[in-house]
């Protein structure tokens, strides 16, 4: 993953982590509010609870301290009513019993206390003869200590008659405790106004009221109702449920705890979420989908962005057409390769491969066609190649190979190389309406040594390799040697030779009579880089005796250095150069006038290179040569290939049906080599077909080919085709064809290539030599 994709992750993550973080404030601060106010609303409801409970202690204790002051407004209203004495003095002490008891039931019945008692330190007052009440007293009587104490008895109380208005000294207090494992509010108060030999005789104190008011019943209700304590409850612990709260209350005076009132609060700050629940979910998915749409977007935007960015580094390193390494992307492979070669680690080679005949294709079928041929060609050879190997395309037909490996790489490059070579010779269909076409590679091959500095001068090599591979005949590789390091220069030179040849004034006349004073001119004009000739190659038949059936004519190339130079080393460069149009006019021309004394029954061949034959103006060349030469077309043979048929099929059979229209004969050149043969024969209406020599070498070693051989004769016969056999050389060879009913016969038993005056099969101003009527076997004296 490239450095731009990992950044645009982070960033895509970062932004996605804003958004989730955001959405977590949003939730956590909401959730924090509705916290922070049921905290508050919670602690309001505890403050009220205790200010409520404040409030009951201070309303029991008032309450009771009116209580004992009321007692002694009643005594005063009871002594201004008797009269005086002894008698009366005992019946007020009754009253006042009679009064103290009516005040505690006063307390329970009317005020609702829970409990009631008149006593003091001592114990129960005017209620001696209730059990119950001094059973009940005497488990709350140690608990009432600190209420004495702080109600500030101060001692014995004096005796008040009658009227008086004044109680004794003394005050009201009251406090929360637990009574009985009950929470309570417990409240003593004076009673104002009893005498005090009307108490018990072992106490000398004044009586008081003390009252109790539980907490868990009624007032707990009353409580709840009024403060809106949802289902509250006393407990003696703090086992509240999960959704209760809990409120301890204290002992008032020791501050140790009573126990606990429980209730499910009112949280007004749960309740706001609870019921925003639903708008706050729709919102958070709302919130959350265009936010991920957002995320999704930009995620897309920066996708985009950054293959638009690796898309324009792919192309700034590969070919748009075959998606292969381009130059630059290959250099740099190359100088690393050498650095690590040179480093010791590795085994190096490079390997430059150059389609032969593309360009025909291109030119025939258009540039459609030739850049499928490419893609095919790319795919072809990527199939051959290593996992750990480079192949490029520098451009045009040329690509380039790069092997390295940590094993020594000579076996491997040269299988490799090979496979490439085979792959690329098999029938490559560029449409659905062509016929298929057909390309070879040739392939340069340089290994990196310790004298190969700089990675260029290991292309110069490979180059220079590839350069012979070209001019020892294509569709093989050539691995490259010291003795290599002149030959490109040698071809580039051999070319701008051939350029001035071409363009000496001689053989732009080349084409006319050598009689006429324009020839005999130029003639003598003497030219550097020598001069064309054509050299003739007889052809016999066996029909009561052996003779002259017609003549193949041969361009070669007289060098004043170089000596006789054969085709194959200019043909191939005139091709690619587009001089064989020029020399092909000239040997048209100069095989015409040749031929035009020969026996009017005697037709000459002439090689046509597939070049010439998909030229535009190749017809008209021939209709024009033939005019001015005066030779007759139906002696004419023009001798084409398998593959000029093949690479361009729709040309080639336009250009061959116009030169049958004229009279020409057209022969199939090295018959049985290409593909698609069968249909050749028909789709272009061949006269003949000459069987390639690579055949007739392997007669009587390969049954395979003396089979083919006579398959190949037999078909001329049915279908009325002359048969031509190339290369005779042996007579078990001549005798073989003749006796399987091959018509022609062609090769260096019979007459080997020579020049025109020195052929003495084809001299006519003599008989024909006794030796060739004589038959085949005595013509090795004669050639």
């Amino acid at each position: 993953m490239s450095r731009h994709r990992v950044a645009s992750g982070r960033l895509l993550l970062l932004v996605g982590a804003s958004g989730l973080v955001a959405v977590a404030i949003i939730v956590l601060a909401l959730a924090w509010a509705g916290s922070e106010s049921d905290a508050a609303a919670l602690e309001r409801q505890r403050s009220l609870v205790n200010a409520r409970l404040q409030d009951q202690v201070t309303q029991v204790r008032d309450l009771i301290g009116k209580l004992g002051e009321s007692h002694a407004r009643l005594q005063g209203d009871h002594a201004s009513a008797e009269p005086a004495g002894s008698a009366d003095a005992a019946a007020g002490q009754r009253r006042d019993g009679n009064d103290l008891a009516f005040l505690r039931r006063a307390a329970i019945e009317v005020f609702g206390f829970d409990r009631a008692f008149i006593a003091n330190r001592d114990g129960l007052i005017a209620t001696a003869n209730e059990p119950s009440a001094q059973n009940g007293y005497r488990w709350i009587k140690p608990l009432l200590k600190p209420l004495w104490d702080e109600a500030g008895e101060n001692g014995k109380a004096q005796p008040v008659r009658p009227g008086e208005a004044d109680a004794p000294d003394g005050r009201a207090t009251a406090r929360l405790m637990r009574l009985e494992g009950r929470p309570s509010i417990v409240a003593l108060a004076p009673v104002a106004g009893v005498a005090a030999d009307s108490a018990p005789a072992s106490s000398a104190a004044a009586p008081s009221i003390v009252v109790v008011r539980y907490l868990d019943g009624s007032a707990l209700d009353k409580l709840s109702r009024d403060q809106g304590l949802a289902g509250a409850r006393y407990a003696r612990s703090a086992d509240a449920d999960g959704n209760e709260v809990s409120f301890q209350v204290d002992d008032s005076g020791t501050g140790e705890p009573i126990g606990f009132i429980i209730w499910t609060p009112d949280l007004p700050g749960s309740i706001v979420i609870h019921r925003l629940v639903p708008a706050l979910s729709i919102a958070t998915l709302m919130f959350a989908a265009l936010f991920g749409a957002l995320v999704i977007l930009l995620r897309k935007s920066l996708s985009e962005l950054n293959d638009s960015e690796e898309h324009a580094r792919h192309l700034a390193n590969h070919d748009v057409l075959t998606q292969l390494p381009n130059r630059a992307l290959f250099t740099a492979r190359l100088e690393e390769g050498v650095r690590q070669a040179r480093g010791q680690s590795v085994f190096l080679a490079v390997a430059l491969v150059d389609l032969d005949r593309f360009k025909a294709v291109n030119d025939t079928h258009g540039h459609a066609a030739g850049d499928e041929l490419i893609r095919q060609a790319a795919k072809r050879m990527s199939d051959q190649i290593g996992s750990g190997d480079t192949l490029a395309r520098l451009g045009g037909d040329e690509f380039a190979i790069i092997f390295h490996d940590k094993s020594p790489l000579d076996e491997r490059v040269g299988a490799i190389c090979r496979q490439i070579i085979q792959a690329l010779e098999q029938p490559f269909i560029l449409d659905d309406t062509s016929a298929a076409s057909y390309v070879s590679a040739s392939v340069g091959i340089a290994f990196w040594d310790k004298d190969t500095v700089l990675s260029d001068e290991l292309l110069r090599k490979a180059d220079l390799a590839l350069y012979e591979a070209k001019r020892q005949g294509r569709a093989r590789s050539v691995l490259f040697d010291s003795s290599l390091g002149d030959g490109k220069s040698d071809a580039d030179a051999l070319q701008r030779e051939l350029r001035i040849l071409l363009a000496q004034s001689g053989h732009a006349r080349a084409g006319q009579d050598s009689s006429s004073p324009e020839a005999t001119s130029a003639a003598k004009e003497p030219n550097p880089s020598g001069a064309l000739e054509l050299h003739y190659q007889a052809v016999f038949r066996e029909d009561d005796g052996w003779h002259v059936s017609g003549a193949e004519a041969l361009v070669r190339w007289r060098h004043p250095e170089r000596g006789l130079i054969a085709p194959d080393r200019f043909i191939p460069m005139a091709e690619e150069s587009g001089l064989i149009h020029e020399i092909g006019r000239w040997v048209l021309r100069r095989a015409c006038i040749d031929a035009s004394a020969w026996p009017s029954d005697i037709p000459v061949a002439v090689n046509v290179s597939p070049v010439q034959l998909r030229h535009s103006a190749f017809v008209s060349d021939v209709e024009r040569i033939l005019r001015e030469t005066g030779f007759p077309a139906t002696r004419l043979e023009i001798e084409v290939t398998e593959s000029a048929l093949i690479g361009g099929s729709k040309d080639a059979a336009r250009t061959l049906e116009a030169l049958r229209a004229m009279g020409i004969k057209i022969a199939l050149d090295d018959f049985g080599t290409g593909y698609s043969s069968l249909s050749h024969l028909l789709r272009f209406e061949v006269d003949r077909i000459k069987i390639d020599r690579s055949f007739v070498s392997r007669l009587g070693r390969s049954a395979e080919a003396t089979s083919l051989i006579s398959s190949i004769i037999q078909l001329g016969r049915s279908l009325g085709i002359m048969v031509t056999a190339e290369g005779i050389e042996l007579e078990s060879q001549r005798d073989f064809l003749v006796a399987v009913g091959c018509t022609d016969l062609q090769g260096f038993l019979f007459s080997k290539p020579s020049p025109l005056h020195e052929n003495g099969c084809l001299d006519y101003d003599e008989r024909l030599p006794q030796s060739v009527s004589n038959g085949p076997d005595r013509l090795d004296a004669k050639v």
